[in-house]
């Protein structure tokens, strides 16, 4: 029952941020010069014209109004339309392009997890050896370097001089024989390098630690076999800071994947979101982040409800 009350109690909080938000990418919209009605008039229409329109569209009436009705339709997923092209519905822009950033980034976060939990904990239990070290200036490296300067090189030596992966995603779709693997190979590792060296260096320090709790000493003095001391009794609480970190990024992987899909020109949400900052489409602009935001909060909230599952002493501590 605290363990429910602690969850309501996050999600309130969490509907809050959401709020908030939505308030500041509201308001960013309305400070911004010029408005739907000057777009959708044009450049060369007169001032009456887009006065009427504004009119119209209800542009004219105070903002806590606006910002409220705003707040109503995209509670119910409305966002309007898009104010450029054939004025495409917002909520099937989002549909299109959301699966290609939710794969890539549950794919880089798997990957991540997978190698960076078993670097880690090998690194752990190998403390100031040469595994440790040589593990340790990969992941710093992995660290220190940025997508934007991994994609280029990853496309130089890979992609231009091995010829090993297509570049773009948008010629699968002229040749669909190949498959999908061909096409968003090099942007899931580019997308899961950082995250798989934040884990392994997260991992790792927290083995180290529990490698040096009493309860590792009284399975040592038992004769608990090594491969069972590492997985079951170690790993097993040292990984619940990494599940907290690896829910954290993975929201930071549907927003970070911008530059990716940007970059390897990815039918995203990240690339329509860029895309539409260029244009000053708007009512996309607001859906983005506001769905993006969502998804964070979510991810979150997944996390606190794993953690007390996997580690039932922290659930009075979590409320």
């Amino acid at each position: 029952m605290q363990l429910a009350r602690a969850l309501v109690t996050r999600l309130f909080f969490g509907v809050l941020s959401l709020l908030f938000i939505s308030f500041v990418t509201f308001m960013a919209d309305e400070i911004a010069p010029g408005d739907a009605a000057t777009v959708l008039s044009g450049e060369k229409a007169s001032l009456e014209t887009v006065e009427r329109l504004r009119r119209q569209m209800g542009l004219d009436r105070p903002w806590p109004i606006r910002y409220v009705e705003f707040v109503g339709h995209s509670a119910r997923g409305d966002f309007g339309k898009s104010l450029y092209g054939i004025k495409e519905d917002v909520g099937v822009i989002l549909a299109r392009n959301l699966p290609m950033t939710l794969f890539i980034a549950t794919c880089a976060i798997s990957i991540a997890s997978l190698i960076g939990i078993t670097l880690g904990t090998f690194a752990g239990v190998y403390q100031n050896k040469l595994p440790d070290r040589f593990i340790l200036v990969v992941s710093t490296l992995g660290v220190t370097l940025p997508n934007f300067v991994l994609a280029p090189l990853l496309v130089f030596f890979l992609a231009n001089k091995q010829g090993l992966f297509d570049l773009f995603y948008q010629t699968w779709e002229v040749n669909r024989k190949d498959p999908d693997f061909y096409y968003l190979f090099l942007p899931i590792v580019v997308l899961s390098a950082r995250p798989t060296a934040l884990i392994t260096r997260l991992t790792r320090a927290s083995m180290v630690d529990t490698l040096q709790q009493e309860f590792i000493r009284t399975a040592v003095a038992k004769g608990v076999p090594r491969f069972r001391l590492y997985t079951v009794h170690a790993l097993r609480n040292a990984i619940l800071p990494v599940v907290t970190a690896i829910g954290t990024t993975f929201g930071f992987l549907l927003t970070g994947s911008f530059v990716v899909e940007t970059f390897f020109r990815l039918p995203g949400l990240g690339s329509t979101t860029i895309d539409a900052i260029k244009k000053g489409d708007m009512p996309v602009v607001q859906a983005c982040v506001m769905l993006t935001g969502a998804l964070f909060i979510f991810l979150n909230l997944v996390v606190d409800f794993l953690l007390p599952i996997l580690d039932p002493r922290i659930r009075e501590s979590q409320v």
